[in-house]
């Protein structure tokens, strides 16, 4: 099955960010789920297990 994991952060219009994940499959509109975190920091280590976590299951 063609999959694709999509993950991006963006600034909130109240200081935060937000990491931005979607999924699904290639061809398809996929799922969009958004996680807000305090700072930047907190965002990127979310965004650097999350992506691990993917790597392990085959995506690159």
């Amino acid at each position: 099955m063609a999959r694709f994991y999509k993950l991006d952060i963006q600034p909130t219009l109240f200081g935060e960010c937000s990491v931005v994940r979607e999924w699904g499959r290639i061809g398809r509109a996929g799922t969009v789920r958004i996680e807000t975190y305090s700072s930047r920091g907190q965002a990127d280590m979310a965004t650097i297990s999350r992506w691990a976590q993917k790597r392990k299951r085959g995506y690159r």
